[in-house]
């Protein structure tokens, strides 16, 4: 769907690393990089939209159930694993609003003072002006949820939540006949105020992630829909209300963006060009450019993934329906080491 983001496309993302350099440092990765993939969740008759956490030393998977992508019936299942293998149901989260019944986009983290967040927004395609709320849930232990608290504004989606220090940051965004991106801040995850009330505007934006680095520059990848479509990479510096943004030159969905230790970064989305799928690319965070490294075994409706990286693993939760039934499915990945400076030229490509 454009799924959350024009509420007719949704994320689960393609995953993407981005250096802070350019990629070529990188050792070319293919299939024998995928360590292992399974399929974890296909109980309901529609399984999408997904977010992962590592969380006192188990595995949360997050994600929507509903009879379709797009259906008046979503709500939020949360499943646990000690191994990612074996997983069992913790909660489903219903729609708190009967005006707005279908629950959509599951995202978790981990706030600073070591509990559960889960947001997902609540929709409602019937009426007319498009109407969305986005709510947050808070947790201990995953099994047991707080009563839903409405955050951001009404009709513009907070789509993700990142946490930087003790702050939350997300990016939201207006209806497709408004097509404007909004950035927010909050200081304990219920309440946000606005940063920068139009962040970006043009080609419909929508669906955005955040990355922060140790210095606290941000980095956005942002989904755009309209003319042109090709995703942005935008870079700013506190207080983050000056942004510049570079073209990646490529259709996504879903974007997650996560940063690895050496400095690069790993991100997620669906890619459209060549089929439909969830791949893993390099992000340049110099010109914004991403190049594809491998793609999970996924198709037709897939993506929104989650990511983690664990144990010196790249974990990867995304959704797809390649097998048939749309389903939910975890992917473990071997990340390639950045190269030496006098080893980059022999390297072989892919």
């Amino acid at each position: 769907m454009m799924g959350s983001a024009a509420m007719t496309a949704v994320v689960s993302c393609l995953v993407v690393g981005v250096l802070s350099a350019a990629p070529a440092g990188t050792q070319p990765q293919g299939k024998d990089n995928l360590v292992d993939v399974r399929k974890i969740w296909d109980r309901a008759e529609h399984n999408a939209f997904t977010g992962l956490v590592r969380f006192r030393g188990r595995w949360l998977c997050v994600f929507r159930e509903g009879t379709g992508h797009v259906s008046h019936d979503g709500a939020l299942r949360v499943i646990a694993s000690a191994d990612g293998q074996a997983w069992s149901s913790l909660a489903l989260l219903k729609a708190p609003s009967p005006d707005l019944p279908d629950l959509r986009d599951a995202k978790i983290t981990t706030t600073p003072d070591g509990r559960l967040m889960l947001s997902g927004a609540g929709a409602n395609r019937k009426t007319k002006p498009f109407h969305h709320q986005t709510y947050a849930w808070f947790s201990a232990d995953g099994k047991t949820w707080t009563d839903p608290v409405a955050i951001g504004e009404r009709d513009v989606w907070l789509w993700r939540s990142t946490w930087h220090g003790r702050k939350a940051y997300g990016v939201g965004y207006g209806p497709p006949n408004l097509g404007f991106t909004r950035l927010y801040v909050s200081d304990d995850g219920r309440t946000f105020r606005t940063i920068v009330k139009r962040l970006f505007e043009k080609g419909f934006p929508n669906e955005a992630s955040l990355v922060f680095d140790p210095d606290g520059t941000c980095h956005c990848l942002l989904r755009r829909d309209g003319k042109p479509n090709t995703a942005q990479w935008g870079t700013a510096g506190p207080p983050y209300t000056k942004w510049t943004w570079k073209d990646s030159g490529v259709v996504i969905g879903g974007p997650c963006v996560i940063r690895l230790d050496d400095g690069r970064y790993v991100a997620a989305a669906r890619r459209y060009d060549g089929g439909m799928r969830t791949s893993l690319m390099w992000v340049d965070a110099r010109s914004g450019s991403l190049e594809e490294f491998l793609k999970l075994p996924s198709g037709g409706d897939t993506s929104y993934p989650g990511l983690v990286v664990h144990e010196g693993l790249l974990w990867v939760s995304y959704y797809s329906s390649h097998e048939g039934k749309t389903s939910i499915y975890l992917a473990k990945v071997k990340l390639p080491k950045r190269l030496p400076p006098d080893k980059k030229a022999s390297q072989p490509t892919d």
